[in-house]
Parts: structure tokens; C-alpha cells; sequence
């Protein structure tokens, strides 16, 4: 197959209706085999592209798929401290540990989803269209707030979303798994169903918007008329806390955020004068309201299985727990976690606070959780139970999110790795570089 040259921008309305924009000339074919020749060797199995894989669900989800037996290349971000290839090493070598058994390895491709085709150089989308059958965009900003559509949640979110279509349709894949989030619905109330998006909906925050215009896109790609995907799959997971029987988390988002302001509020008061649903009404939340968090390792599960079963491309998928929690029992939660596992002020301490002091000094920060901790409406979960009912998501009853909190408490929400000190030590191996410097 000949090659065509790269097309360096984002996946627009003019794009996706442009023939210029097929990947392979339509005249090229593969030359068909003749009594004369060798028997041809059974292909080896082509591997599934990710992006997003270093946060908390994207390196479960590696690690469920390695199980699986599923052939994997990660498209990763170098750090301010360590080329891809590292980070990647660091936490396979993680999931070994815990596991007690060796994981393939991936193939690192090293890039930026905000760059042009994700910062991938010719010979990287050269290897992608050999070797990669199907991608799973899983990057996501959680960022709630941002104006400049240059920047985070944006430039990820949707900026992000339209280079991992552009390198999907420059290097010929035709299937896209994409993670977006229950929360597209906005400010609905009701019953929300899988296949809504925009019905006119307002939106609580940015977040919220950007990941709408990147499903969009998405579906755009996807359409009959224009479209270049055979399939879009989307899943939308709501608020995704820790892993349900070990408490393990790497990031500290939604459920953590709410227990770290607990957590330093105690550090800034005696304890007894003060409690988590107090905290809560301090924020301006309704006890009676209800949240949906769901466990990573299940979401993980359901989008491993999904990714694996050919039958369920081209649908959404809501990823949403059935039971949702109420807001008094985060409260509870957070005012037990709290006092179980937090270190609190001494009376003596000359810099002890009120709750008055949090709301003076922390308006902003609260104003954000206003938004983002209102009541949640009814997610409609019907395509999910079709494809995924014999994995039930498990309850999150006290004893499981006590777990989670004690884990992000005792690693300081995240000033501790959470990687195992095994992995943070073990140098990244010599990996082969199956195609150029985009490869790492």
C-alpha cells in the first residue's frame, strides 16, 4: 500500500467530506498470491492503539487487556522526568508486582495528542497503519473551568479528540473506541438515555462542553454519509473513584476531592467541632441529593470486554452504577475517614480555624464543587446490561469506600506515588523500535 502525504490539522466538517482525506491511493491492492509461491504465514494479530493510558482507569485498562491476551501500542506523553518509554515500564512493572505474574509489553509510541496527527512522525503512522487495527482514545482533562479554548479542558478534550481522529483516518483505522463521560447530559434531570448528546442541554462547567464537542466529532467521523469510521464506540463512565477491592487510586478527583477538603479542613480544627455533612452544606449541597461514583476496575472490565467482542462496536454505553450514593453518606464517609486516618489540629495550635475561615479563604475552590456535586439525574444503562450484564458493578458500601479513603490519605492525595517502590526503581528496558524516532 502506498502512503499518501500527511494531512498536519485537526478533524473538521470539511475534512470528513473531503476525498483527499482516504489514507491509501483506491488503485493500490494487494497482490494476489499465485501457485508458484511460498505459503503465506498466518499474520501475527494486530495490535490496539490507546491513548490516555497513564492515568487511573488507562492503566487498568492496560493492564486488563495484557491479561486478555491483547496485543497492545500506547501512545504516551513524555514527562518533565521521564522519557515514555519509562512511565509505561514503571507501570507495568507496577501491575506485575500486584499481580505476582509477568505482562507483555507494549510498543511506546511517544507523541502529544494536542499536536498535529499526536505528535507521531512518519515512520510511528507508518507502523500504526501495519501493525494497529483498531484505537481506543481514553486521554481525557478533568479540568472544570476554562475560557481559553487553547487550553486544558479543551485542548485535550477536543483538540486532543480531532488528532486521534486525523491519525485514525491518515493511518486506516476504521474502528475508534472513545471514552467521554456520563456528565455530556449537563443540567438534565430525568431519565437520560445512551444515545442522547445534544438536546439542548446547559452545561455545569467546561468540562462538560468540551467533552460534547469531542463526541461530536466523533460521531461525525462515524457517520454513513461523510464519515470515514465502520464504528464508534463510546462509553461514558460517570464519577470514577478507586479500585473496589483494594482501594488503590492514582489520581484524586471527584470523591477524593471532596474528602481532601475534609481531610485539611481537620488539620485546621479541633476535632468534634466540625463534620462531613456540615462540610457539605458549607459547599451548598443538599444531604438528600444523590451522586453517581463508579469503581475504576469495573469500568475497566466493561470496556475490556467490549473492546474484545466485535458485536458490541458502533454503540454507547452509559457506565454508571445503579445505586447511586447519597450525598449525607458521602458526608458520613468523609467525617469517619476523617477522624479514622487524618492527623488532626492540636487545641493549642495558634492557627486553628473555623469553618467560616474555609468558606472565607476557599470561595473559589468551592464555587467549582457547587457545580460539579448537584444531583445527578437517571442514567439509562440498557446497552450496557446487553453486552456486559454477567459483570455486575460492585456496591460501594462503607467498608469499600473507607478503603479508597484510607489509600488516598495515607499516599497524601497523590504527594506518594502510588506506583509500588518495585516499579519506581526497576529501569525501562531496551525496547526495539519497530519504526523511526517516533517510536520510543
Amino acid at each position: 500500500m502506498r502512503l499518501l502525504p500527511s494531512r498536519r490539522c485537526g478533524l473538521t466538517a470539511e475534512c470528513l467530506s473531503n476525498p483527499a482525506w482516504m489514507p491509501y491511493a483506491p488503485d493500490d491492492r494487494i497482490p494476489s498470491s499465485s501457485p508458484s509461491r511460498a505459503p503465506l504465514k498466518a499474520a501475527a494479530p494486530k495490535s490496539l492503539l490507546i491513548t490516555g493510558v497513564t492515568g487511573l482507569l488507562g492503566s487498568l485498562l492496560v493492564r486488563d487487556l495484557l491479561l486478555d491476551g491483547r496485543s497492545l501500542a500506547v501512545v504516551v506523553r513524555r514527562s518533565r522526568k521521564q522519557p515514555a518509554a519509562a512511565r509505561v515500564e514503571a507501570m507495568i512493572v507496577h501491575w506485575e508486582e500486584m499481580l505476582g505474574k509477568r505482562l507483555p509489553r507494549p510498543t511506546v509510541l511517544e507523541g502529544d495528542l494536542a499536536q498535529p496527527l499526536c505528535g507521531l512522525d512518519a515512520d510511528a503512522r507508518r507502523w500504526v497503519g501495519e501493525h494497529c487495527d483498531e484505537l481506543l482514545n481514553n486521554a481525557a482533562s478533568l479540568t472544570f473551568r476554562g475560557s481559553d479554548r487553547a487550553e486544558e479542558p479543551w485542548r485535550t478534550n477536543l483538540i486532543g479528540t480531532s488528532e486521534v481522529l486525523a491519525l485514525a483516518r491518515e493511518t486506516g483505522l476504521r474502528h475508534l473506541h472513545h471514552v467521554s463521560t456520563a456528565y455530556v447530559c449537563g443540567l438534565r434531570s430525568g431519565l437520560v438515555m445512551e444515545d442522547d448528546l445534544d438536546v439542548g442541554q446547559q452545561f455545569g462547567n467546561d468540562y462538560e462542553r468540551s467533552k460534547v464537542e469531542g463526541e461530536k466529532l466523533v460521531r461525525a467521523a462515524a457517520e454513513p454519509a461523510g464519515g470515514f469510521l465502520d464504528t464508534a464506540t463510546v462509553y461514558r463512565p460517570s464519577i470514577i473513584v478507586g479500585d473496589s477491592s483494594t482501594g488503590w487510586t492514582s489520581t484524586y478527583h471527584g470523591l477524593f476531592a471532596a474528602l481532601h477538603l475534609g481531610h485539611t479542613l481537620l488539620s485546621r480544627v479541633t476535632k468534634g467541632t466540625t463534620s462531613g455533612p456540615a462540610l457539605l452544606g458549607l459547599i451548598g449541597v443538599a444531604l438528600d441529593d444523590t451522586k453517581n461514583f463508579v469503581p475504576v476496575d469495573w469500568v475497566s472490565a466493561v470496556i475490556a470486554h467490549a473492546v474484545q467482542t466485535p458485536s458490541a462496536r458502533g454503540t454507547t454505553y452509559h457506565l454508571t452504577h445503579p445505586e447511586p450514593l447519597s450525598m449525607d453518606m458521602v458526608g458520613r464517609l468523609i467525617q469517619q475517614a476523617v477522624e479514622s486516618y487524618s492527623k488532626d489540629a492540636s487545641p493549642d495550635d495558634p492557627d486553628l480555624c473555623d469553618e467560616q475561615w474555609f468558606a472565607d479563604n476557599l470561595g473559589t475552590q468551592l464555587d467549582i464543587y457547587r457545580s460539579y456535586l448537584r444531583t445527578d439525574p437517571t442514567f439509562d444503562c440498557s446497552h450496557t446490561a446487553a453486552i456486559a450484564g454477567h459483570l455486575p458493578c460492585p456496591p460501594l458500601d462503607m467498608p469499600r469506600l473507607m478503603k479508597m479513603a484510607k489509600f488516598a490519605i495515607d499516599h497524601e492525595f497523590g504527594r506518594k506515588s502510588p506506583w509500588l517502590k518495585a516499579a519506581e526503581k526497576r529501569p525501562a528496558p531496551m525496547q526495539a523500535r519497530p519504526a523511526g524516532e517516533g517510536i520510543r
